[in-house]
């Protein structure tokens, strides 16, 4: 266990970030899914500019890595253009 007042302060603030990031990472992969799961491109073309603003906003406070987003984002692009 941590021995100085700054440590445990770590551990704590840690926790809680963790926490915050989980959620966030959780509904961005709940929207993906979503995205995915759709056959209709009419419907996936509304849904498209909040899924690729949440994957953004992600990669702005650093929860999920801009690679990652720009490989999501493509992979959704390329998924709605497959849909007839």
């Amino acid at each position: 266990m941590a021995n100085h007042k700054s440590s445990i302060k770590r551990i704590r603030q840690d926790k809680a970030k963790t926490l915050h990031n989980r959620y966030y990472a959780k509904t961005m992969r709940n929207a993906v899914r979503k995205l995915r799961a759709l056959n209709d491109k009419e419907e996936a073309l509304k849904l498209y500019p909040s899924v690729q603003k949440m994957l953004d906003k992600l990669v702005k406070t650093n929860i999920i890595h801009k690679n990652k987003a720009a490989n999501l984002k493509s992979s959704l692009a390329l998924h709605i253009n497959s849909l007839g």
